[in-house]
This record gives C-alpha cells, sequence and structure tokens, in this order.
C-alpha cells in the first residue's frame, strides 16, 4: 500500500518504498505563484532588460543574488531561447540553494524580442526557478505553465489587464477549473 501524503513542492514527500511522490495537488499554479510574484513591466525594452527585471523580482522571492539568478537564466537561455510562441516566453533555472519551485509572471505593456520559435515578441512571461537536483517537480512545473498559457483564451484575458492582482487570480482560477 502507498502512502499517499503530499507536502508542499520540493518538499520530498515519500512513499513506503522511498520513492518521491509527485500528485496533482503539488503541481497547483497557486503553490507556485505567488500574488507579490506577478508584475506588469511597463518599461522593458529588451530580452536582456526583461531578464533582469525577472532576475530582480526574483531577488526578493527568493533572496538569492540577482546577478547568480541573471546568470543562471542566462546560461539556460544560452542552450535555447525559451519563447515558446504565441507571445509567450517560460524562461527557468535551476538554483542549488532552492529548496521548492518558485515562480513569477509578467506581462509587458510593449512585447519584446525573445528569439521566439514563431519569430513572435513576447509580452507574457512565466519564469520558474527550481533546486538544482529536482527534476522532475521542474519538468512538472514547465508543463503546468505551458499548458495554462497554452489556451488562447486566457492569453487574451491576461493581455486585457493591467491589475497585477487580477492576474494572478486570472492564472491560478484558469488553473483551478481546468484541474477541476
Amino acid at each position: 500500500m502507498t502512502n499517499t501524503r503530499t507536502a508542499p513542492l520540493g518538499c520530498g514527500a515519500r512513499n513506503r518504498s522511498g520513492s518521491r511522490i509527485i500528485t496533482g495537488y503539488e503541481m497547483d499554479l497557486s503553490s507556485l505563484l505567488k500574488p507579490r510574484a506577478v508584475k506588469v513591466l511597463t518599461d522593458v525594452t529588451s530580452k536582456k532588460r526583461l531578464m533582469q527585471s525577472i532576475s530582480a523580482l526574483a531577488h526578493d522571492l527568493i533572496e538569492l543574488p540577482e546577478g547568480q539568478i541573471f546568470d543562471a537564466l542566462q546560461e539556460r537561455e544560452s542552450l535555447g531561447p525559451t519563447g515558446v510562441g504565441h507571445g509567450v516566453a517560460l524562461p527557468h533555472a535551476r538554483l542549488p540553494e532552492l529548496t521548492e519551485v518558485h515562480g513569477a509572471f509578467f506581462r509587458l505593456e510593449k512585447p519584446v524580442d525573445f528569439d521566439a520559435a514563431d519569430k513572435q515578441p513576447v509580452d507574457l512571461v512565466f519564469a520558474l526557478f527550481a533546486p538544482a537536483d529536482t527534476g522532475v517537480d521542474h519538468l512538472k512545473a514547465l508543463a503546468l505553465v505551458s499548458r495554462t498559457l497554452r489556451d488562447a483564451g486566457l492569453r487574451a484575458k491576461l493581455r486585457a489587464n493591467s491589475d497585477a492582482a487580477t492576474l494572478h487570480t486570472l492564472l491560478t482560477e484558469y488553473a483551478t477549473s481546468k484541474a477541476a
């Protein structure tokens, strides 16, 4: 019999055989994305400036140096751009000091070139930061965010709103309603 106890993302809940328990409960956008991690950016003019803004907010959220966060984002981006199309980018980085996955969402007033697969500029950005040793959690978080932002209706609602609290609600309620 398997213990189905769950723990907050990244806490390492395990069943009796010692295997990590990964459940839908753990992969909830509201556990990844806190209200203070949602921002509308009005002054970003380039991909580099966007990465700097992401790093600055992440510094406040996860209390690691901005430079370290920026370098980790750039290192991942050098493997291939994380612009996934339809004006969406999913930059992400692994940071050894973290113990759980954290997310941050940005809506840009002016889209920026992000070397996206479809060559379209990006205005919706969901950044993820994960512990270096949690491959499954990181991948599940990326998959959840990707599925969520694949919805054209949700993207339109996000683009139509400039209030961070409303953006947070749209993202977390959408994911919850699709899970039900």
